[in-house]
C-alpha cells in the first residue's frame, strides 16, 4: 500500500508537466466554521478592495473543491470555474482568469460562490474539504484569501429528497429555497455581514495537494436564451420546453408565487441510460422572482414541473460547453450521410467539458475506450483548442498508473479503479496517443508519459515463448458490446498497435535501444500471428467458438497482417457479420476502405445507422444501436464512440489524411464509392483544408485549398501521385 501511495503522489509531477504550475502561493484555502463539508455544500464568499488606480493587467488564479461562479462589482466574470478534481489523485487544479477590465480605482467588491461537491464518483475525486483560494498579485496589489475575507454557508441550498443521482454522478440535486436567499449578497453596497473566514488548509498539503494550471479555456458561455419551443401539458401542470439540439446547459424560471410552492425541474434525459441522473427543484418565495439552477443538465427537451398557483412570467436556457468551434464540415449528394456527420458532431460536442465522457448524464466519465475515438473525430470536426481535452486526459490517465505498472479507466475516479485491458491498449496506442501527438503535431506529452508507457506495455503485459501477447483479463475483460467477440485476436491487435506507437515514440526520443526491443517483438507477433489466427477464411483464436467476428477481421486488416490475397474472404465476413457495437464498428468501417472497399463501407454504414437516424427528435447517437432492448440493456442517446462515420467521411471518403505531424503535410487521396459529390473542411493550425470533389464521367473534379506553410500529395485511385504547395487548385483525377 506505501508503494501505491508514493507512486501517486509522485503522479502529480507528472501532470504539472503539462502546464505552469504555481509553487509561490501567499493565498491560503479558505472557508467558514460553520462549514462541515458535507456534500452538496454551498459557500458564498466576499472580500472589499480598495485600489488607487486599476492596473493595466491583473491575473487572479482561484481554485476551489469543486466548482465556483464569479463577479466583481456585480458583473459575472466566471460562469462555472474550476475544474472536478484530478490532475493526480491527491491534487487540484487551479484558473487563471484576468480580471483588471472588472475593476474600477477606489472600492471594489470581489464574490464568490462554491459548490462542493463533497463525494466522489466516476469523474471526481473528493477532497473532504470545501474551500477557496484566490491570488492576484501586481506592483502595489495583493489580493489573497486569508481571514480578511467573509464566508458564509448559503443554506437556501440544499438537498432534494430521493430519488437521488446514480452512484457514478459526484453531482448532487440541487434544491433551492427562495425563502433563505441572500438578496444582493454578490453585489456592491450589501448591507448584511458575513462571518470571518477560516484558514481551512495550506497550498501543497492534503487533502488539496499541489496546485495544477487548468490546461483547458475556460467553458463558453452562450448566455440565456429563449427556448425554440414550449408546450404545456393538457392538464397544464407541466411545461415541456425544447432545446435547439442535445446540449448541456442550466435552466431558468421567473415566476409570480406565493411561498412554499415547489417546482421540480429535469430533462428527457432524466434516465438517460437507466438510472436517475440529476434533477433540481426551487422552492419559491412571495412574489416575483427570478432563479437560475447552477448545476448543468443536459437534454432535448426541459421540464418545468409546476404546482398550483404558480403564474410562469419566463423561462429560458443557458447553453454552456467547452470553448470550441465547429470548424470543420462535411457534405456529399446523400443526405443521409450528411445528417449522419452532422449528429456525429453534435454528439462529439455534448461529450465534452471537464473531460471526455461517455456520455453527459450517467456517468460524465472519461471511458478511453470513447477517448479514442473522440479525439480522432474532434481533428475533423472541430477547432484546435478542442487538442487540449485529449492531452489534459493523457496525463490523467498515466497519473493513476499503478504499481504494478496496469492503467485504468475512467480517471478522474474517487470510487471506480477496474482495469479494461483492451481499452487500455487502445488508449496508449496508435488510435489514442499516437493519433493526438500526429494530427495535433504536439509532441510536449510523449517525453512526460513515455517511461510509464513503456513499464505498461513490457511489464504488465507479458509474452509467450513465440512472441504473442498472453491474454490479461484485468479486472473487466472486455472487447466491446454485443456478441461474437475473439478476445484472443483482438488482445494481439491492440498489443501491437500500441508497440507501433511505443515504437514512434522510443525513435523521437532518440532510445535506440528500445525501439530494437520493439522492433524484434512486433517482428515475432508478425511471424506467428497469421499461422495461429488465419483459418482461411477469417481470423479466428483456437479457442474461439462463436461466428466469426467482425471486429477481429477489421483489426487484423488495420495492423497490417491482412495481404492481399485475405481481400476477398474479409469483406464477405463483413458483409454478413453485424456484431460489432457502435464503439468497434468504427474500425469495422475503416478496414473497409483500407481494402479499397469505399462502396461496402458506405453501405455498411447506411445499413448500420438507419435505426439510429430514423429516431426524428433527437439529433445525437445512441450508445447502442437502439434504444430500450436495441441499446445493449438501455443506453443513452448520446455516446460519441458512435461517431467514428464522422471522421471517416473527411478522412475516407475525401480523402484527407496528415502524412507529417500537424497536417505540415497531408494526402488527398478520396474513396467516394458510388457517391456523385463530396466536400470536407479540416481545420489544422495552418489553416483550413478545404476538398471539393465531383465526378464527371471517368474523372473526379477537385477543388483543393491548402493552407500557408503545407504542401499535399493528390493520390488518385490508380496509384498516381501529384504533389502541391500552398494555394488554391482545380484538378482532375481519374478513377
Amino acid at each position: 500500500m506505501k508503494k501505491y501511495l508514493l507512486l501517486c503522489v509522485c503522479a502529480g509531477f507528472l501532470a504539472s508537466a503539462e502546464a505552469k504550475t504555481k509553487t509561490d502561493w501567499k493565498a491560503n484555502w479558505i472557508n467558514t466554521e460553520q462549514c462541515q463539508s458535507a456534500s452538496n455544500i454551498w459557500l458564498a464568499y466576499r472580500k472589499t478592495v480598495t485600489l488607487a488606480e486599476v492596473p493595466r493587467t491583473l491575473t487572479a488564479h482561484i481554485a476551489a473543491d469543486s466548482k465556483y461562479w464569479l463577479w466583481i462589482n456585480g458583473r459575472m466574470v466566471v460562469f462555472e470555474g474550476g475544474l472536478k478534481r484530478g490532475p493526480s489523485p491527491y491534487d487540484t487544479y487551479y484558473d487563471s482568469v484576468e480580471i483588471a477590465p472588472y475593476l474600477t480605482s477606489g472600492e471594489n467588491t470581489i464574490a464568490v460562490l462554491v459548490w462542493h461537491f463533497g463525494k466522489n464518483g466516476f469523474s471526481h475525486v473528493n477532497s473532504g474539504l470545501a474551500a477557496l483560494l484566490f491570488e492576484a498579485i501586481a506592483p502595489g496589489i495583493e489580493i489573497v484569501s486569508d481571514k480578511s475575507w467573509s464566508c458564509r454557508v448559503y443554506d437556501a441550498y440544499q438537498n432534494t429528497g430521493a430519488p437521488y443521482p446514480n452512484y457514478r454522478l459526484s453531482e448532487s440535486n440541487i434544491r433551492f429555497d427562495a425563502r433563505r436567499t441572500l438578496e444582493g449578497w454578490n453585489q456592491p453596497g450589501y448591507k448584511n455581514t458575513f462571518p470571518g473566514a477560516e484558514i481551512a488548509a495550506v497550498v501543497g498539503k492534503a487533502p488539496l495537494g499541489n496546485l495544477v494550471e487548468r490546461p483547458i479555456p475556460l467553458f463558453k458561455d452562450f448566455g440565456l436564451k429563449e427556448y425554440p419551443g414550449v408546450r404545456r401539458s393538457e392538464r397544464g401542470d407541466t411545461l415541456f420546453c425544447r432545446l435547439p439540439y442535445n446540449c448541456q446547459f442550466t435552466p431558468y424560471l421567473k415566476v409570480e408565487s406565493a411561498e412554499g410552492a415547489t417546482i421540480h425541474m429535469q430533462t428527457d434525459n432524466y434516465r438517460g441510460g437507466g438510472p436517475e441522473n440529476i434533477r433540481a427543484e426551487y422552492v419559491t418565495r412571495n412574489g416575483i422572482q427570478e432563479y437560475e439552477s447552477y448545476g448543468w443538465m443536459s437534454g432535448h427537451e426541459m421540464w418545468y414541473i409546476l404546482p398550483e398557483g404558480v403564474k410562469v412570467l419566463g423561462v429560458k436556457d443557458r447553453e454552456t460547453g467547452y470553448d470550441t468551434e465547429f470548424a470543420g464540415s462535411y457534405q456529399c449528394n446523400d443526405p443521409f450521410l450528411n445528417e449522419l456527420w452532422k449528429r456525429s458532431a453534435r454528439t462529439l460536442y455534448i461529450t465534452m467539458r471537464d473531460n471526455y465522457m461517455d456520455c453527459p448524464e450517467r456517468e460524465r466519465a472519461q471511458w478511453w475506450g470513447d477517448e479514442v475515438n473522440e479525439l480522432g473525430e474532434a481533428f475533423y470536426a472541430l477547432s484546435p483548442s478542442s487538442h487540449k481535452l485529449a492531452v489534459k486526459g493523457i496525463y490523467e490517465l498515466m497519473n493513476w498508473q499503478r504499481a504494478d505498472g496496469s492503467l485504468f479507466a475512467p480517471v478522474p475516479a474517487g470510487n471506480w479503479s477496474k482495469e479494461l485491458p483492451l481499452q487500455m491498449l487502445a488508449s496508449v496506442g496508435w488510435y489514442g496517443f499516437y493519433t493526438q501527438y500526429y494530427y495535433s503535431g504536439d509532441s510536449t506529452f510523449i517525453p512526460v508519459i513515455y517511461d510509464r508507457l513503456h513499464r505498461y506495455l513490457h511489464e504488465t503485459w507479458q509474452v509467450d515463448k513465440s512472441g504473442l501477447p498472453i491474454e490479461r483479463s484485468g479486472e473487466w475483460s472486455w472487447g466491446d458490446w454485443g456478441e461474437q467477440i475473439d478476445m484472443g485476436v483482438l488482445t494481439n491487435c491492440w498489443y501491437y498497435l500500441a508497440l507501433k506507437a511505443e515504437k514512434a515514440f522510443a525513435l523521437q526520443l532518440g532510445k535506440k535501444a528500445d525501439a530494437e526491443e520493439i522492433t524484434r517483438m512486433m517482428y515475432s507477433i508478425e511471424k506467428c500471428f497469421n499461422t495461429k489466427f488465419w483459418t482461411g477464411t477469417a481470423y479466428r483464436s483456437p479457442g474461439y467458438h462463436g461466428k466469426d467476428d467482425d471486429r477481429s477481421q477489421a483489426m487484423a486488416v488495420l495492423s497490417g497482417w491482412a495481404a492481399e490475397d485475405k481481400d476477398p474472404a474479409i469483406p464477405r465476413v463483413l458483409r454478413k457479420q453485424y456484431d460489432a457495437s457502435p464503439y468497434m464498428e468504427k474500425y469495422v468501417l475503416e478496414a473497409l476502405f483500407q481494402m479499397n472497399a469505399p462502396e461496402v463501407a458506405l453501405q455498411r454504414m447506411r445499413d448500420r445507422y438507419a435505426g439510429m437516424l430514423s429516431y426524428k427528435d433527437y439529433t445525437t447517437l445512441f450508445e447502442g444501436w437502439g434504444v430500450g432492448a436495441e441499446g445493449f440493456g438501455g443506453g443513452t442517446i448520446n455516446h460519441a464512440w458512435s461517431g467514428g462515420p464522422l471522421t471517416l467521411l473527411s478522412q475516407k471518403v475525401c480523402g484527407i489524411e496528415p502524412t507529417s505531424p500537424g497536417f505540415r503535410t497531408f494526402r488527398i487521396k478520396p474513396q467516394m464509392g458510388s457517391l456523385t459529390e463530396a466536400s470536407a473542411s479540416v481545420p489544422t493550425h495552418y489553416g483550413d483544408i478545404k476538398v471539393k470533389l465531383r465526378k464527371s464521367g471517368r474523372t473526379i473534379l477537385m477543388e483543393i485549398q491548402v493552407p500557408e506553410q503545407t504542401s499535399a500529395e493528390v493520390v488518385s485511385s490508380k496509384g498516381k501521385i501529384q504533389q502541391i504547395g500552398s494555394g488554391t487548385y482545380n484538378l482532375k483525377c481519374p478513377f
